[in-house]
């Protein structure tokens, strides 16, 4: 096993409490998997290990396409294409929630966007969340390959604790992450792909925005370097509180997340603090960005 941890004391897990959420962090990427079968086995030994919700990385059933700035053909797929079916089938085999992704190809307008997905334990689509926030850079060339998303994130039902979606550079733009507190978000799901060399300075981001948001963040990593693109580095389970309850780069590790924390930290500075949503909202209203 990698030295890449700080544990928290292991929990055993119990399927009676409706205030606990048992979290996977599965830091591989399946695209060289094309029966699904090692998919499968990450999914079974979260299940095993006593998880409810398996993470995985940013597109972890492609090849990192924008390593390069050419978008092909065979890296989408419309919505319940062959990936999406393939989350949706291990999810059900494994009996576990998964939150994997895909570029999906909108019926209508016919752009690609990058596209959270989180399925049930029945395989059951519970939500699709697509990525605003888009990098344009060596190893990063996100613009090339699928356009903006352009509906905010919302509270996800459906599991033991509420849960949100950001994925990788959406951490930098605070919004999302305020937007799901004042919902009522109690753990936000972040799947990315960064390079290690920025690694402290996505960990300080994330911890800000845990601490800001009052909720938990649960962050999966793409595990290694690809088609030039450097990239590696911990996954990461964050409390409300900014402690970072486990960093590790494992291909499975459990984290058991509590109700009762998110509580506690909105009782706590800066939790209570009012938001003012019109006073920002005018604010951003007559600006042109």
């Amino acid at each position: 096993r990698s030295g890449h941890h700080r544990r928290a004391e292991r929990m055993i897990y119990t399927r009676k409490s409706s205030g606990t959420l048992a979290v996977a962090l599965v830091t591989e990427v399946f695209h060289d998997d094309p029966g699904g079968e090692v998919l499968r086995e990450h999914l079974r030994e979260a299940r095993d290990r006593g998880a409810d919700l398996a993470v995985l990385p940013e597109l972890p059933l492609n090849g990192w396409a924008p390593a390069t700035q050419i978008a092909r053909d065979e890296d989408a797929e419309p919505v319940d294409g062959p990936r999406q079916t393939a989350l949706a089938q291990a999810a059900a085999h494994a009996g576990i929630a998964v939150l994997g992704g895909a570029i999906v190809v909108d019926a209508d307008t016919g752009e690609r966007h990058n596209t959270a997905l989180l399925y049930s334990a029945s395989g059951t689509c519970l939500a699709r969340y697509r990525k605003i926030h888009l990098p344009e850079e060596a190893g990063y060339w996100e613009t090339s390959h699928y356009k903006p998303g352009n509906a905010a994130p919302e509270i996800i039902e459906g599991l033991p604790l509420r849960l949100g979606l950001q994925i990788c550079s959406d951490v930098n733009r605070p919004q999302g992450f305020q937007l799901l507190a004042a919902q009522g978000v109690e753990v936000v799901l972040a799947p990315r792909a960064t390079p290690p060399e920025t690694y402290e300075r996505w960990r300080m981001v994330l911890r800000a925005n845990a601490i800001m948001s009052g909720a938990y963040l649960v962050s999966v990593n793409r595990p290694g370097p690809e088609g030039g693109a450097s990239i590696g580095g911990p996954s990461l389970a964050i409390a409300p509180t900014g402690e970072v309850l486990t960093e590790t780069t494992d291909p499975v590790h459990v984290v058991t997340l509590e109700r009762s924390a998110v509580a506690e930290a909105s009782t706590e500075y800066p939790g209570y603090l009012k938001r003012f949503p019109e006073v920002y909202a005018k604010g951003w209203s007559g600006l042109d960005v």
